[in-house]
C-alpha cells in the first residue's frame, strides 16, 4: 500500500504492505495513517470496501469520494478507524482524504486513489416492487426480483446490506422465494410486515447491491432504491356465508354490496375443487379495465367451458380470483354462489372498487371451505410469521428504521 502523507508544508511518501503504511522521514511524535486499498491500485476488491487506520493518534476526518458523491462511513468509537458502510462499485475510482492528531498536537494528512476491479456478476436485480412513487395497501409486500436464481452463499450478504426505512417504525422480515414459488416466475427476495403497515406514511428501500461478492470473483452491479407511499387502511371482508361483500376505509365502513363467489363442484386430480373461492387474506395485486377470462384447463366444446372479457377486475390471487363486474344472472348477487370461483360484483360497485383500491389492500375472504395456499398470488399472510421469518438467511425480524422529514 502507498499513500501520500502531508504534515505541515513538507510532503512524505509511505510505503509497506499488507495494509500497514509507514511514514518516511516524519517528525518525532507525529501520527501514521494507513489507508487500504493501496493508493495506485487498479483491482481493488469492492466486497472490500475502503478502511482507515490511525496509530499512534487518533482520525479527524475521513473524505472518501466516488466522482463528487461522498461514500459513507463509520468511525470507530476510539476514533483510530473508520471503515465504509457498504461495499464498493465495481469499476469506480475512489480518492481518500485522511487526517489525524497526536495527543501533542501534531497532524498528518494522508491521501490515495484507487479503482476496483470490474468483474460484475450476471445475477443482477430484475425489478423491484411496488413501483416509484406508487400508493399502496397497508398490506403491501417488497419485492426485490432477480434476473435468475441468486447463488446460496450470497444471499445472507444480501439481505445485510439492505436497508428500509418508513416514517413509522415497523416490524417484518425478509424471506427468499424461488422462481416456483414466485407468484410471476421471478426469483425473489420479500419483505412482509408482521401485522399491516400503519397507513399514510412514505418507505424508502435501499439495496446496496453494488459490490457484494455474488460468485467466486464477480460482484453485484448497481444499488437500486425505491420511494413509495402507504395510503388508508383499506379493510375488504367477504363473506360466503351472507354473500356480503363490507369495505372499510381506516376502521369505518365506507361501502357494503352483494356478491355471488365460486359454485364448486369440479374436484380435480389434486383434491381441490377449483371452482370454490378461495378463503384467507388476500392482497389486490393489479387493476383491469377489461380482463379476458378463459376456463383453465379446458377447450371450447369443454362442459364448464367459458372464453368472455370481463370488466372492471381487481385480481387477488394467481389462480384467476378477481373482484369483478357480475356478467350473468343478477338475482345471485347477494343470495347464492353462480361463479368460477371470482367474487362477481355489481357494475357501480365493481368499477368504484377498480378505481378506488390500491395494490396491497386487504381482502379478507371466509367461509368457502378451500384455503388460499400462500404462495398464491400474494397469499403471504397465510403463513405465520414466525414461520415466514425462517425464509430468511438472517432468520430474524427486521425493524424498518426511522424515515426522517
Amino acid at each position: 500500500m502507498v499513500v501520500a502523507l502531508v504534515l505541515g508544508l513538507a510532503t512524505a511518501c509511505g510505503g509497506g504492505g499488507g495494509g500497514n503504511a509507514k511514514n518516511a522521514g516524519h517528525e518525532e511524535g507525529a501520527p501514521a495513517i494507513s489507508i487500504t486499498p493501496a493508493n495506485g491500485s487498479a483491482k481493488a476488491k469492492p466486497d472490500a470496501g475502503v478502511t482507515v487506520t490511525a496509530t499512534g493518534g487518533t482520525l479527524s476526518q475521513v473524505l472518501v469520494k466516488l466522482k463528487d458523491a461522498d461514500v459513507p462511513g463509520t468511525m470507530s468509537a476510539d476514533k483510530k478507524t473508520w471503515k465504509s458502510s457498504w461495499t464498493l462499485i465495481p469499476g469506480g475510482r475512489y480518492t481518500v482524504q485522511a487526517v489525524a492528531a497526536s495527543g501533542k498536537g501534531k497532524t498528518v494528512t494522508a491521501t490515495s486513489s484507487f479503482r476496483t476491479v470490474n468483474d460484475t456478476a450476471r445475477t443482477t436485480i430484475n425489478n423491484v416492487i411496488p413501483s416509484p412513487g406508487e400508493k399502496v395497501g397497508t398490506g403491501m409486500p417488497i419485492f426485490i426480483q432477480f434476473n435468475k436464481e441468486v447463488p446460496d452463499k450470497a444471499k445472507e450478504a444480501i439481505e445485510k446490506a439492505i436497508e428500509v426505512k418508513s416514517t413509522y417504525p415497523t416490524v417484518g422480515a425478509w424471506r427468499w422465494l424461488d422462481a416456483g414459488e414466485s407468484f410471476n416466475g421471478l426469483p425473489s427476495l420479500v419483505f412482509r410486515p408482521k401485522t399491516a403497515w400503519k397507513p399514510n406514511q412514505r418507505v424508502e428501500l435501499n439495496v446496496h447491491y453494488a459490490g457484494l461478492k455474488i460468485g467466486d470473483s464477480v460482484y453485484g452491479d448497481k444499488d437500486v432504491t425505491r420511494k413509495f407511499k402507504i395510503g388508508d387502511s383499506h379493510v375488504i371482508t367477504v363473506n360466503n356465508r351472507t354473500h356480503k361483500l363490507t369495505v372499510k376505509k381506516n376502521g369505518k365502513v365506507v361501502r357494503t354490496w352483494g356478491v355471488s363467489l365460486g359454485t364448486g363442484g369440479e374436484v380435480q386430480s389434486d383434491g381441490v375443487d377449483h371452482l370454490k373461492t378461495t378463503s384467507g387474506v388476500h392482497l389486490t395485486m393489479d387493476h383491469v379495465r377489461l380482463e379476458r377470462m378463459i376456463a383453465p384447463g379446458k377447450k371450447k366444446g369443454d362442459p364448464g367451458y367459458y372464453d368472455e372479457k370481463v370488466p372492471w377486475a381487481t385480481r387477488i390471487s394467481n389462480s384467476g380470483e378477481y373482484i369483478h363486474q357480475n356478467m350473468d344472472d343478477p338475482s345471485c348477487l347477494g343470495n347464492r354462489n353462480c361463479s368460477h370461483g371470482c367474487v362477481r360484483s355489481p357494475s357501480a360497485d365493481a368499477q368504484w372498487f377498480m378505481n378506488w383500491s390500491y395494490r396491497g389492500d386487504m381482502v379478507i375472504i371466509n367461509g368457502t371451505g378451500r384455503e388460499l395456499p400462500w404462495t398464491n398470488g400474494w397469499g403471504y399472510f397465510q403463513m405465520p410469521f414466525e414461520k415466514w421469518v425462517t425464509g430468511g438467511k438472517l432468520g430474524q425480524p427486521v425493524t424498518t428504521a426511522a424515515l426522517g422529514g
